[in-house]
């Protein structure tokens, strides 16, 4: 089957071909560790490690070299340095292992490289001398910009047209720009700030310039594919292309954003309780917090449920939702449990959909058809049947990042040995309760179970149980 991406610069679903099969290159935009990460920021590496499951399923393993930066310099963690009286290092390796331990918890795998700024400084001041040099930017009054007249394609990526950027631009603030739309590629540093050395002062970079300089050093140029939020398109990825490709003298060229990245690919926005996220609205979820309350892999399942390209909206609705679904998977895998599998390929279903610009709620419903495949197999007794079908579900379930726990654990939720047997047993007296149409002795079985924070789910194969979040 062919894999297709939804391209945001071509504006169109195209049909990926890698510049190299044997090197797959793949690039998103990762943290700025400054505080934890927020529920809207789980999106892109959750979304990302799917399509690199999918990449590494298709092309190999050690096919595929995805980088993922860490921006551990910027405005933000500079004032959490001060007010905390360490240096920025301090704040940042504190936020960056909760970050990576975050994304453990959601199941998303670590990428090849994770390049960070701060180790960067010697490629990024070279980026922006070759800038320089290709009369693409300007130095003024100790900042160094880039000349946005000098890329005529400026504005492809977002759809924005430059005139009329300008034209309603508000009054800018600051006077030494030639027009209102130039952006920074180095400036001084404030008193008591980090500062590297460079060309034109000590300083530090630009946002921009930063993620262009370390993707043509880790990955080389052009890239296959380039992915993050859509809130980066303008002026992120946009002011992106234009630094990569100017820095090598294409700026007048037939197509010039190819020789950056092939592929442009944006996950959209998320909401809670249909709100955009805001300190000031009270309604910002940190992914630190989400993950100490829910098994991550709830959240992960949340984060898929909806495509990609398309807005999600988190509410409790979309998690009680994503719980019962994975219950539902798991309670067909726990069934199956004696039946011995080997690797399998996913079922034509799911890999239809998954190709498909990684279409997730298709591919998710194959998962279900799989599961009560499962279901009616291990009723009639026919475990021939059974085996296919969970190998396709597990192997399905690798490609989502889901479904590798064991069912039992799943359930019990971290449940000690004493308190599993005391549940079994309690279970076993309630069926027979049940069966003999006792309710009050039913009842108190029950009563008994909600202390001990116990969820029991009653299916057509029986009664499986886990506990409360």
């Amino acid at each position: 089957m062919t894999l297709f991406l939804h391209d945001t610069l071509k504006r169109e679903k195209r049909e990926f071909t890698p510049r190299d099969p044997s090197r797959v290159t793949l690039y998103v935009c990762g943290p700025t560790v400054y505080d934890y990460a927020h529920i809207g920021n789980a999106r892109p590496p959750v979304v990302f490690d799917v399509l690199v499951r999918l990449l590494r399923r298709t092309y190999g393993p050690d096919a595929v070299v995805y980088a993922r930066n860490v921006t551990d310099v910027d405005d933000k963690i500079n004032q959490k340095a001060s007010r905390e009286g360490v240096p920025i290092g301090d704040v940042t390796a504190r936020y960056e292992a909760a970050y990576l331990a975050d994304m453990a918890a959601l199941n998303v795998s670590p990428p090849d490289i994770a390049p960070h700024v701060t180790d960067h400084m010697d490629a990024i001041v070279a980026q922006i001398g070759a800038i320089l040099n290709q009369g693409s930017a300007y130095v003024a009054e100790g900042h160094v910009l880039f000349d946005v007249s000098s890329y005529p394609s400026y504005g492809a990526l977002s759809g924005r047209n430059l005139d009329d950027m300008i034209a309603g631009a508000r009054v800018e603030v600051a006077p030494y720009k030639k027009n209102p739309h130039d952006f920074v590629l180095w400036k001084p540093s404030k008193e008591g700030e980090p500062a590297w050395p460079s060309p034109w002062g000590d300083g530090r970079p630009g946002w921009h310039i930063e993620c262009s300089a370390m993707i043509e050093q880790v990955l080389g140029l052009p890239i296959d594919i380039h992915g993050g939020g859509i809130d980066l398109v303008f002026p992120h990825h946009e002011n992106e292309i234009a630094q990569g490709v100017c820095a090598h003298g294409h700026a007048h060229a037939d197509q010039a954003h190819d020789a950056y990245a092939r592929y442009w690919m944006h996950n959209g926005f998320l909401t809670v309780d249909a709100e955009k996220m805001s300190k000031s609205v009270g309604n910002v979820l940190l992914l630190h917090d989400l993950v100490q309350s829910m098994p991550g892999e709830v959240v992960r399942w949340a984060l898929l449920s909806a495509h990609y390209r398309q807005p999600l909206d988190w509410n409790q609705s979309l998690l009680d939702q994503s719980r019962k679904n994975l219950d539902r998977l798991y309670g067909a895998l726990g069934r199956a449990k004696s039946v011995a599998v080997e690797s399998a390929e996913p079922p034509a279903e799911f890999l239809a959909a998954i190709q498909d610009d990684l279409n997730t709620p298709g591919a998710i419903a194959s998962l279900f058809a799989l599961s009560s495949e499962i279901e009616r197999g291990m009723t009639a007794g026919d475990l021939a049947a059974v085996g296919p079908a969970k190998a396709a579900l597990l192997a399905a379930g690798d490609i989502l990042g889901v479904l590798q726990s064991d069912p039992d654990a799943w359930f019990s939720g971290g449940a000690d040995d004493a308190l599993k047997a005391e549940v079994e047993a309690l279970l076993a007296q309630r069926l027979t309760a049940r069966a003999e149409k006792d309710w009050p002795e039913a009842d108190r079985i029950r009563d008994r179970l909600t202390a001990l924070n116990v969820v029991v789910m009653d299916g057509p194969n029986g009664a499986t149980w886990r506990m409360k979040e």
